[in-house]
C-alpha cells in the first residue's frame, strides 16, 4: 500500500577526512515499525541532493515502501544552506575516490545505526542505489565496491570519466595546476584541481564505471534521455552492454534531455512527462528487485 506522505529526517555524518556528509532520510509515514529496504540517492557533477525535483522523487520512492537516503558528497561545494556553492575550495578537490568513499561511509553509518529511522529498521542487507550523471558513474563503482548494494539504477550516467577531460583542461592542469569551468546556472567560475585528474587516472581500475560494471551481477537498469545534451545516451548503452548481470535493462526516454526536462528550482505541480517515466521505471525496478 502506498503511503500518503513521508517523514524526512536530516543530519550529517563525518567523512573519512572529517568533513560533513549532509543527508536527508525519507521514510513512509506509518505507525508500523517494520524493516525497510534502503535506496541511496547520489547527485552528479555540480549537483546536490536538493537540486530540482530530486527531493520530490525521493519522497515518491519512499511512499511505496523504501527508506531513501539522499546525500551530498562531502566535497561537492555546497555548505549548510544546502542550495549554494559556497565552498568552492572543496569543490576544487572533489575526486572520484572521495565520492566513492563517501558512499561507503554512508553505508557504514546505516549499519552502525548512526543513521536510523525513529519508526523503521533500515535493512543494510537490502540496499539499492540511484545516481545521476557523474553520480551514475559513481553508483556503478559503488555497486561493485560495496557488497551491501543489491540493485542499481543510473540516470544519464557517464560511462568513462577519463574520456571527458578535454585537451585544454589537461593543458591547464599541467601548466597551472587547475582548470576552470563556468556554472551556467549560477555564473560562478569553479576551479577543478589537478588532483581530480590525477586521481581518476591513477585509480581508473577502481573508479571508472565502464571497468567496474563488468563486475556487476546484481539487477541493473540504465536510463538515459535520447536528447541528452551533456552525456550521450550511448554511454548508458555501453554500460548496459558491458554489464554481465542476468537482470539488466537499458531504457531510452524520448524527448528528454540530461535532467529529463526538470529545471532548478523545480516549482511545478507535476513532474515533466519524461521525468515521470524515469521515476516509474526506477520505482518498478526497485519494487521488483529490492523489496
Amino acid at each position: 500500500m502506498k503511503a500518503s506522505r513521508v517523514d524526512k529526517k536530516s543530519g550529517e555524518v563525518e567523512s573519512k577526512e572529517g568533513l560533513p556528509i549532509y543527508y536527508d532520510l525519507y521514510t513512509p509515514f506509518s505507525t508500523s515499525g517494520s524493516s525497510l529496504p534502503l535506496i541511496i540517492f547520489i547527485h552528479g557533477f555540480k549537483g546536490f541532493k536538493d537540486w530540482g525535483a530530486f527531493p520530490d522523487a525521493c519522497e515518491e520512492l519512499s511512499k511505496v515502501g523504501f527508506g531513501v537516503l539522499a546525500m551530498n558528497f562531502s566535497y561537492n561545494g555546497v555548505g549548510k544552506n544546502m542550495m549554494d556553492f559556497d565552498q568552492l575550495d572543496l569543490f576544487e578537490k572533489e575526486t572520484l575516490s572521495r565520492d566513492l568513499d563517501d558512499v561507503g561511509t554512508m553505508i557504514e553509518a546505516v549499519k552502525s545505526k548512526e543513521i536510523t529511522s525513529d519508526k523503521f529498521a533500515l535493512d543494510s542487507d537490502r540496499v539499492g542505489i540511484i545516481g545521476h550523471s557523474r553520480g551514475g558513474h559513481t553508483a556503478v563503482a559503488a555497486a561493485a565496491e560495496y557488497s551491501e548494494i543489491m540493485a542499481l539504477v543510473t540516470w544519464s550516467a557517464v560511462a568513462n570519466y577519463n574520456d571527458r577531460w578535454s585537451d585544454s583542461m589537461i593543458d591547464d592542469w599541467k601548466t597551472k595546476g587547475f582548470t576552470e569551468i563556468k556554472n551556467s546556472r549560477t555564473n560562478q567560475i569553479m576551479k577543478i584541481g589537478k588532483e581530480v585528474y590525477d586521481d581518476a587516472l591513477a585509480n581508473a581500475e577502481r573508479l571508472m564505471a565502464i571497468k567496474r560494471v563488468e563486475e556487476l551481477h546484481i539487477p541493473s537498469m540504465f536510463i538515459a534521455g535520447k536528447d541528452d545534451e551533456a552525456v550521450p545516451f550511448s554511454e548508458s548503452e555501453k554500460l548496459y552492454r558491458a554489464c554481465p548481470a542476468d537482470q539488466k535493462e537499458v531504457r531510452l526516454i524520448e524527448n528528454a534531455g540530461h535532467t529529463f526536462n526538470v529545471a532548478h528550482p523545480f516549482e511545478e505541480e507535476n513532474f515533466p512527462e519524461a521525468f515521470e517515466e524515469v521515476l516509474d521505471l526506477t520505482e518498478g525496478w526497485f519494487l521488483e528487485n529490492l523489496k
